[in-house]
């Protein structure tokens, strides 16, 4: 049964335009990268100890960077390495998230077939799953079909998806610019993403929207295009390369329509000279406002 609760694209387009943000803050907390106070004398084996840490962490993250951010990207691999307590911390992130009232994007492109795609999507879409996520990655190498319990689920829970469609990693040609019948692989996908893609607000923008690169900036655009009612995730920015002016190919001409994803450098600002002399939190804080306006100067509304 359809929940009354806004959909996804409504609330995101909500948070966006009140906090002038389409940074999307990315959660990929890599142990040897975390602050020494964080750490302290704790060692990589002791997974229990990582993961408490780990939790900590991502949860002071959340609240240096929630007033410059929309939503917050979970990178479930980095918790699923450390076993049931990584995923017992993903968890306890995920449930600060909600307290501080932050959208939850989990990355963990899922994708399968039939009744192993319905307990993903049962598993992780909508705030009375066991997981509680507004909207997940999801891949779609396996076929349509397997895409439709996804599609079913988010559209009861007013969850979003956001469908790999052209990837930012340097190996994506391999299969993602492939041509059949003189078309890319890639630009199959966006013609079944914009299928997908039922306008839900004024603008326009359904809730299930597409992963494009910031590192191909003429995909970018030309994807834009193709999805006119899809969201746009963009992963690359910052440290792959991809710059504000690359990624404004992706909103469209109101400066809405996609959000950025930012990882490193936001969660690890710390380590910059630029944000030298700080405390870790401090830092973060800054980056995420930094990000949050460079992006929306060349992009925003």
């Amino acid at each position: 049964m359809k929940n009354d609760q806004a959909s996804f694209s409504v609330q995101l387009r909500s948070a966006i335009l009140s906090k002038r943000s389409a940074v999307c803050v990315g959660l990929d907390p890599r142990w040897s990268s975390l602050p020494s106070n964080i750490r302290g004398e704790i060692e990589h084996q002791n997974r229990r100890a990582v993961a408490q840490a780990t939790a900590k962490f991502c949860c002071e993250v959340v609240d240096a960077v929630e007033a410059f951010t929309p939503i917050i990207k979970p990178q479930a691999a980095f918790f699923e390495q450390l076993g049931p307590e990584g995923m017992q911390a993903l968890a306890s992130v995920i449930q600060h998230c909600r307290k501080r009232s932050v959208l939850v994007l989990l990355d963990g492109k899922r994708g399968d077939i039939g009744s192993t795609a319905e307990a993903y999507a049962d598993a992780y879409l909508g705030v009375e799953s066991a997981w509680g996520c507004d909207a997940l990655t999801i891949n779609p190498f396996l076929g349509e079909d397997t895409l439709e319990p996804f599609l079913r689920v988010a559209n009861d829970r007013s969850a979003g998806l956001f469908v790999l469609v052209k990837t930012s990693n340097p190996g994506s040609g391999f299969l993602q610019d492939k041509q059949i019948d003189g078309e890319f692989i890639y630009e199959s996908l966006a013609d079944l993403v914009q299928s997908f893609a039922k306008p839900t607000i004024k603008q326009g923008y359904g809730s299930v929207g597409a992963v494009v690169g910031a590192t191909y900036p003429e995909q970018l655009s030309s994807l834009r295009k193709r999805m006119p009612n899809a969201w746009i995730l963009i992963p690359g920015y910052g440290a792959q390369g991809g710059t504000a002016a690359d990624v404004a190919y992706g909103f469209d001409e109101e400066g809405l329509g996609a959000i950025v994803n930012s990882s490193r450098g936001i969660i690890f600002a710390y380590q910059s000279s630029e944000y030298a002399g700080r405390d870790w939190q401090h830092a973060v804080a800054e980056a995420a406002r930094d990000t949050a306006r460079q992006i929306w100067e060349a992009t925003g509304p």
